[in-house]
């Protein structure tokens, strides 16, 4: 009698497939939150599978991008078991 291992239950936990990990989807130009000064504003999204996060920074592009990029690389830190740069730290 054989089992088929992709439908066998198991004790690992499953690590985020490559489709299933957080990458940023879009960067925009965009005017600035009510109540906040004018300024060179910017809309990024960041994505996984039909999560979004949406998040609004001041800068250039390539910095709101770079932004963007630094908090996907930490989901998915976190996402995966690692340590996040905004993760509380461990009680001694």
């Amino acid at each position: 009698m054989s089992t088929d291992v992709s439908t066998a239950e198991t004790d690992e936990t499953p690590k985020p497939k490559a489709s299933d990990k957080y990458k940023v989807e879009s960067v925009e130009k965009t005017e600035p939150p009510e109540g906040l000064p004018a300024g060179n504003w910017h809309r990024y999204i960041i994505g996984q599978g039909g999560s979004k996060i949406e998040g609004l920074k001041p800068g250039t592009l390539k910095a709101v991008t770079e932004h963007a990029q630094s908090v996907a690389s930490d989901l998915n830190a976190r996402a995966a078991g690692g340590n996040s740069t905004y993760a509380a730290r461990k009680q001694k």
